[in-house]
């Protein structure tokens, strides 16, 4: 079964903006399945705009501002 948009249903999702850029945790359900959480990373281009970039490797700074957002995300998955 290919993957179909409209069964995907975001539940949760907050960002922290970052000097870099935007980092986003997210939750969500496909076709009314088991909730999963998603961390995705926008950056900014030379001209400020954000664009989805691969995730990779977080610095310190980053985990202490996607901690708290994780927690509030964990306690909405109940």
């Amino acid at each position: 079964m290919p993957y179909d948009n409209s069964l995907d249903e975001q539940l949760f999702a907050k960002s922290e903006d970052t000097e870099n850029g935007r980092l986003t945790v997210s939750i969500y359900s496909y076709n009314g399945g088991q909730k999963k959480i998603q961390i995705s990373r926008e950056t900014k281009d030379k001209q400020d705009n954000l664009k989805f970039a691969k995730l990779g490797r977080v610095s310190k700074d980053e985990m202490g501002s996607l901690m708290p957002i994780l927690q509030e995300a964990l306690s909405n998955m109940n």
